[in-house]
């Protein structure tokens, strides 16, 4: 039977796939926008501005600042829904879906070397000690 990850291991691999997206060439995005992306990317159905909100408990201005970053790097684009011309859908790209197999390559990469390290990271801060009074 496996064993859930220690919420330190799960943070390491966060920071490590985060600082190695910091670090390469490409898109540089806001924990918002990435949410979003995510979002629509490994959710299936349909996606509208109103539905992300709701999902993500933001408001809709949020949703279109982060989808309008989204647009400009063509990780996602937004078309006016023909069955409800009121509805905003939003479509994946396919230079969203090479990001997000870059994303999960990465993701891989720090999990295994947390898991070769025994750490929750290679770059694992020391422990601060809290001096009593």
């Amino acid at each position: 039977m496996a064993t859930a990850p220690a919420p330190d291991h799960l943070v390491g691999i966060l920071r490590d796939t985060v600082v190695a997206l910091v670090r390469r060439d490409g898109p540089d995005l806001s924990s918002r926008q990435l949410g979003v992306f995510l979002t629509c990317y490994l959710q299936d159905g349909a996606h509208t501005v109103r539905g992300l909100a709701a999902d993500l408990n933001v408001s809709k201005p949020a949703i279109t600042r982060a989808l309008d970053r989204l647009g400009e790097l063509d990780l996602a684009r937004r078309k006016v829904d023909p069955m409800d011309r009121r509805s905003v859908l939003v479509q994946r790209t396919l230079k969203g879906t090479a990001f997000l197999r870059d994303l999960r390559n990465i993701m891989s990469e720090a999990a295994g070397s947390a898991k070769k390290s025994g750490a929750g990271s290679l770059h694992e801060a020391p422990s601060r000690r809290v001096a009593s009074a």
